[in-house]
């Protein structure tokens, strides 16, 4: 399997600084970063990693989960997965970390029943990549078919 980079420059401190991040492998974009605004309530037009890993994390869980219902004998016609990463203090060690990560997830299935699909959703969450790379942080669910 390939490695895929990223790579993030940055200026100055971390109030008055600021930075890019580039994807690189995939060459689809650059990115301002700052840390007051990863701070903030308004992103105003900056992303985080905290933003960063939930794409990683929704999209890994997407294919996951797919996978999980052809097993299962059914057949996703759509799934809308959403990642919300949350950052806070880390009272132990000092500093931040992320303090929580809802995933929620909306199906359309076909030959699964709302048990059979809420069932490959919690395996989906424990057996994706980046579900597994985030051990430390407390994953939940939120899982139902549509339609």
């Amino acid at each position: 399997m390939p490695t895929r980079s990223a790579r993030t420059a940055w200026n100055g401190g971390l109030q008055d600084g600021s930075g890019q991040v580039e994807l690189t492998s995939s060459g689809v974009g650059t990115y301002d970063v700052s840390f007051p605004k990863r701070a903030a309530d308004d992103a105003d037009g900056t992303t985080s990693p905290e933003e960063l890993v939930a794409a990683a994390h929704s999209a890994c869980y997407a294919m996951q989960l797919s996978a999980l219902i052809a097993e299962a004998g059914g057949t996703p016609q759509a799934l809308e997965v959403k990642a919300d990463v949350t950052l806070g203090p880390d009272k132990e060690a000092g500093g931040f970390k992320l303090t929580g990560i809802l995933l929620t997830v909306r199906g359309e299935v076909d030959g699964l029943d709302e048990a059979g699909f809420k069932e490959a959703a919690e395996k989906a969450k424990a057996g994706c990549p980046i579900s597994k790379a985030l051990t430390g942080v407390e994953i939940t669910l939120d899982a139902a078919l549509e339609g």
